[in-house]
């Protein structure tokens, strides 16, 4: 019987417990990027997104929104990435732009990101 009787106060405690945590958190923007795409992908949309001129020029329908789209939907290629630096890293993104696939090369300053070369 005592057995039993911790496994209530455990199961009444951890439902206490989920209750509170559900209403601290119901509101908030709380995401949980454990893996180091969604880490890389989160610090990118959180910043200024930059598309130089010149890619605006060679590419009509490119827009800040499309780059944000882009961001989310694609995934970081590692090995091409350069994340040795000190100051801005870039990374390497590949997947479809504009119903295209396409290769994103974008730096990832402290304040903004930049968008580098655009590969379809």
């Amino acid at each position: 019987m005592a057995f039993l009787k911790r496994l209530g106060y455990y199961l009444f405690g951890l439902s206490i417990g989920v209750i509170i945590l559900s209403f601290i958190f119901s509101g908030k923007k709380t995401s949980c990027n454990y893996g180091p795409q969604a880490r890389v992908k989160s610090q990118l949309l959180r910043k200024e997104i930059n598309v130089p001129d010149y890619i605006l020029k060679n590419e009509i329908n490119i827009t800040d929104k499309v780059i944000e789209d882009f961001i989310k939907n694609s995934s970081i290629d590692f090995s091409e990435s350069n994340t040795k630096k000190d100051s801005c890293k870039t990374y390497v993104l590949k997947g479809n732009l504009i119903s295209k696939h396409a290769s994103v090369e974008i730096e990832n300053c402290s304040k903004t990101a930049t968008v580098l070369k655009i590969n379809f």
